[in-house]
């Protein structure tokens, strides 16, 4: 079978070294690597043209943003995996794809697999201030403030063409609306996987602020609404605690 894996990145030449050799390393030997720049004034572009060929496909021009640059990706993709891998990010080591690979060839019906995350200091990979633990997805998974950590996760191509893209609407949490459709309109066989796959670089567009952050919880309730779902009333508090216990963790 055969993977895709997107990265998107705008004016990040300081991280997107890694994220791309984090790539590049990978054991699996059926990669097709797509990158989508979002018109980099940088210096960005440089790096991604040092590593030539070894990136099937980049696109450098402007976008409506990074839910927009993911869409641009995954249109692009030829692989029967897809995976989104952003520029601050890497892989916990050079197998995670290949244990991916491994469980979606296992069982022919399984459409997404996920696993774990970790947040680091921006500066510092090896700094764990965070660690996002997730679970095996159960009906009320999102009822008890659960979500699977998004870059964890690989989906089936087959299965963007069954439920479409990001919502374009939602600026903070469309990756959270899209999770939501995934699992509990559609409910695709999944397969959670109790291992490290990502470590991420602390910030984000909704931890920068607090207006960022209440305005992503807003688009949170908005989604279940929006896919005819009642949210439950203890969601935000339930979501709170649990991003809690990974500061303890």
């Amino acid at each position: 079978m055969k993977i895709s894996i997107i990265t998107v990145v705008f004016n990040n030449r300081n991280t997107v070294k890694s994220a791309i050799e984090s790539v590049l390393g990978q054991l699996y030997p059926n990669i097709e690597y797509i990158i989508i720049d979002g018109a980099s004034t940088d210096g960005t572009m440089d790096i991604i043209k040092e590593y030539g060929s070894a990136i099937h496909q980049v696109v450098s021009e402007q976008d409506a943003g990074i839910y927009d640059a993911m869409n641009k990706g995954i249109k692009l993709c030829t692989g029967d995996v897809i995976g989104i891998l952003n520029s601050d990010d890497v892989y916990e080591n050079n197998q995670v794809v290949s244990t991916v690979m491994e469980a979606f060839s296992s069982d022919r019906d399984l459409a997404l697999v996920y696993g774990d995350l970790v947040y680091v200091k921006s500066d510092d990979l090896n700094q764990v201030v965070r660690k996002w633990t997730s679970e095996s997805y159960y009906p009320d998974f999102f009822e008890d403030g659960h979500v699977p950590p998004h870059p964890s996760l690989f989906i089936k191509k087959a299965v963007y063409q069954k439920v479409g893209l990001f919502d374009l609407n939602m600026r903070l949490a469309a990756d959270y609306e899209f999770m939501l459709r995934l699992f509990k309109l559609h409910q695709f066989k999944s397969k959670y996987i109790n291992r490290l796959f990502v470590r991420m670089r602390l910030g984000g567009a909704t931890n920068v602020s607090m207006k960022n952050i209440i305005n992503g919880n807003l688009e949170i309730l908005a989604a279940w609404k929006q896919n005819h779902l009642k949210a439950p009333y203890l969601l935000m508090p339930k979501r709170i605690i649990k991003r809690l216990t990974q500061f303890l963790k």
